[in-house]
């Protein structure tokens, strides 16, 4: 009990003894959150007795998930297994792992990140621009929307084009035994909502929920969740709606606002005291988010006591701007700061390029959070492509990616031919080519590269029999098998690529030392589940968006681009609510020092542009900015709406008419124009 107790405030100890039915712990930017929601899974098990396979705790990224396992761990004696602690994705792949064959699929599937997905619905169609069509299958999964579905909704051709690459997609992803990051959760909903009794057994095996990041939760996940809770109330949520930042990707405020309406009789625990700003940090935070009507209104405590005051850095332009801040940076470096303790964050990411420079010349070491990931390069990706093809030989995708890696002398026709070969044939790449006789294949393509396929084939065939007698083993015969170091010779970036490949090759050895018994598509997936905020580790400065350093903190902290325009963004669609909570997340990430830039006038899009002070500044009470008062309202694009007659739609975006406000909704490939008040927002 002292263990579990003798850090909590009353607020946290309160909620942690909250053990039954539903409970909001509202959480304000450090205010101890892990530590409630930790000490409250600790006091289930230690002090309830409540065995570990009985509870179930949910966050968004593996860092969050790691943190939270050993500190959970740290508290807890004498336990058989460890409790299921793990992100939303990760539950869904390893319920997937136990139930996807109730779909008549396979369980050794394999999940694709972002990067595979795009390419995959480009060889499906060139004429769409790709991103819109991922967003919109990505969309219609999370609306649990099949292919047949979203076409009949579908009214404009271009919808009816993108709802036939979502069938080709799909068809794709059966065919390969594929899944990608949106099926994790829909899949998971789906077997659950055609199988009442899993879900009935599923809901009694977790009997104490506990979901933290509450705010980021969108509307698959909130029917997942009450899916978990059939046949119990006991779900406690941890979150703060004043950090509610995602909504351009699905997630939804109202979930924790309203989260008393979708669990009856919940109770509510307000957690105040900041453990981490400053007073003044926290007077200006609390300030400006106090200037948001949607919200359930709490009020952050300083319990570090007076500091130094925020300052507001003025600049001509971008690069006077960064030639300030590198001055500051080095002057926080002279005094004995970590590197690493001083993060530079930005509301627009083309806006680090100045800063970026600006550190480069005054020989300042910085890390771009958010950058090109280890795992996009493409050394790495033709690595995890062989694993893929070792784990899945009928994967059309990863085969032709590395089939000429190193070169073969296997050109694009020669490929194209054997692909179509085998699609005439109902049968996959390798199968065509393993069973079918090298008379054949010369009459598709050349003697040679009939010869080198067949080879190619049998390597294969070689290294997977070693990855199922040693998955340890396995990446050294890889190696000396395919020689994929050869792919880089010569190349002018040679070494850093060999050293990417090497970093690989020691990530999988270290990864099987701590989990022997796992097997190759383990691996893999669990690779697909990094995240951005994975990379934050070092000595260097740190520079990323306001949204990558969500759940983050360090001592000193510069936010640029405080201008009309950048933070908060403006215009059409834009939510300037959601923009105000960004500017709170981004001031509360500092401890010790938070300095808040504007500039006069910033090269962007092509030309210079005169700019404004953020009207953040005024409402903060830093001093004077854009003072400017309009009516909210309380939708914004992405959300979705439902109308009497025309249905439900997503709002495209948001104008003024008069006193009221317009919404441009497509329903279902249908724009359509509608005042505000003639809808509501699901």
């Amino acid at each position: 009990m002292k263990k579990i107790f003798n850090r909590l405030n009353e607020s946290q100890a309160s909620a942690v003894k909250q053990s039954e039915g539903p409970v909001l712990i509202l959480a304000g930017a450090g205010s101890g959150k892990t530590t409630t929601i930790i000490s409250r899974l600790a006091y289930l098990v230690e002090v309830l007795g409540i065995p570990t396979s009985n509870t179930l705790t949910l966050t968004f990224t593996n860092k969050a998930a790691k943190e939270m396992r050993e500190r959970a761990l740290d508290m807890m004696e004498n336990i058989a297994y460890p409790p299921l602690l793990c992100t939303f994705h990760k539950f869904g792949l390893l319920f997937l792992k136990f139930n996807i064959h109730l779909l008549k699929r396979q369980n050794n599937f394999v999940v694709i990140d972002t990067d595979d997905k795009k390419k995959i619905i480009k060889k499906i169609n060139t004429e769409l621009p790709t991103p819109l069509i991922a967003s919109e299958i990505s969309r219609y999964k999370n609306s649990l929307l099949s292919p047949d579905d979203a076409y009949k909704q579908a009214e404009l051709f271009n919808y009816k084009q993108i709802a036939e690459v979502y069938r080709e997609y799909e068809k794709h992803l059966l065919e390969n035994n594929l899944v990608d990051f949106d099926d994790l959760i829909a899949l998971t909903y789906k077997i659950l909502d055609e199988n009442p009794e899993l879900a009935s057994e599923t809901s009694k095996k977790y009997q104490y929920i506990m979901i933290d990041e509450y705010q980021d939760t969108n509307e698959l996940q909130l029917k997942l969740i009450q899916k978990l809770c059939l046949e119990h109330n006991n779900i406690c949520v941890v979150g703060d709606d004043d950090q509610s930042i995602y909504g351009w990707r699905g997630a939804h405020i109202r979930n924790i606002i309203e989260f008393d309406q979708d669990f009856k009789d919940a109770k509510v625990f307000k957690l105040e005291e900041n453990y981490r700003s400053r007073l003044p940090i926290l007077n200006a935070a609390n300030a400006l988010i106090e200037h948001n009507r949607s919200r359930l209104g709490k009020k952050l405590i300083a319990t570090r006591g007076n500091g130094e005051d925020v300052t507001v850095l003025n600049s001509m332009d971008e690069n006077e701007e960064a030639r300030k801040i590198s001055i500051n940076i080095q002057k926080l470096l002279d005094k004995g700061i970590e590197a690493n303790e001083i993060a530079v964050l930005y509301r627009v990411n083309v806006l680090s390029r100045s800063i970026e420079e600006g550190l480069y010349r005054a020989g300042i070491g910085y890390k771009l959070v958010g950058g090109q990931r280890f795992f996009d390069r493409a050394e790495v990706k033709d690595l995890i492509s062989y694993l893929r093809i070792v784990t899945n030989p009928h994967d059309d995708f990863s085969i032709k990616r590395v089939v000429n890696k190193p070169k073969r002398g296997l050109g694009k026709a020669s490929v194209d031919k054997i692909e179509l070969a085998a699609y005439t044939n109902e049968t996959s790449i390798y199968e065509y080519i393993k069973n079918s006789d090298l008379s054949v294949l010369v009459e598709l393509v050349k003697k040679k590269n009939a010869n080198t396929l067949k080879q190619f084939v049998q390597n294969l065939d070689e290294v997977a029999r070693v990855a199922k007698e040693s998955t340890y083993k396995f990446i050294d015969v890889l190696e000396d098998t395919f020689h994929l170091k050869y792919i880089y010779k010569g190349m002018q970036d040679e070494q850093d690529r060999v050293r990417n490949m090497d970093e690989f090759y020691g990530l999988f050895r270290d990864f099987i030392k701590k989990s022997p018994d796992v097997s190759l598509d383990e691996f893999l997936n669990e690779l697909t589940l990094q995240s951005e905020q994975d990379q934050v580790e070092g000595e260097s400065i740190y520079m990323m968006s306001i949204h990558a350093s969500k759940g983050l903190e360090f001592e000193h902290v510069f936010i640029i681009g405080m201008e009309e325009g950048f933070l908060p963004l403006v215009g059409e669609g834009s939510d300037l609510e959601e923009e105000r909570r960004l500017g709170y997340v981004a001031m509360t990430r500092a401890k010790d020092s938070l300095t808040l830039s504007h500039a006069g006038s910033r090269f962007y899009k092509g030309r210079r542009s005169d700019l404004s002070k953020s009207r953040f500044f005024n409402e903060a009470g830093l001093c004077e900015g854009s003072l400017i008062v309009s009516k909210n309202t309380a939708f914004k694009k992405g959300d979705l709406v439902r109308h009497k007659v025309f249905g439900t739609g997503r709002i495209n975006g948001v104008s003024r008419a008069g006193k009221e406000f317009k919404l441009n909704i497509n329903f279902a490939g249908t724009q359509r124009d509608i005042l505000a008040s003639f809808v509501e927002r699901l």
